[in-house]
């Protein structure tokens, strides 16, 4: 069984906590940009990016390793938060005036 440790350490926790990181960065450097930035915003990454993705993944981890027949749900999971993650980056881009194409429809 995986300690703790051990399953928050792997390679695609490791990428999406940066791409979480990249994106509060850039949100931040948006909302400053905008005039929108508001301190009591700013912990919001915490319930959505962080329980949502990292502690769901690391939950999707332990069920993989439970049953087995379910390890075919992890890499679809780590993709579509990877995707997810990427179109916030486009949008907090496309915030601070980098024109994307396609990153108001994300």
């Amino acid at each position: 069984m995986l300690g703790l440790v051990d399953l928050f350490s792997t390679t695609q926790v490791q990428i999406i906590v940066a791409l979480i990181a990249i994106d509060v960065v850039l949100g931040v450097l948006g909302a400053v940009m905008t005039k929108e930035f508001r301190f009591g915003k700013l912990g919001g990454f915490m319930k959505g990016s962080v329980l949502g993705y990292v502690l769901g993944y690391g939950v999707l981890e332990l069920v993989a390793e439970g049953i087995p027949s379910l390890a075919f749900v992890l890499p679809v999971a780590f993709l579509l938060v990877v995707v997810a993650l990427v179109a916030s980056l486009f949008r907090n881009l496309n915030k601070l005036g980098l024109p994307l194409p396609g990153a108001d429809k994300m």
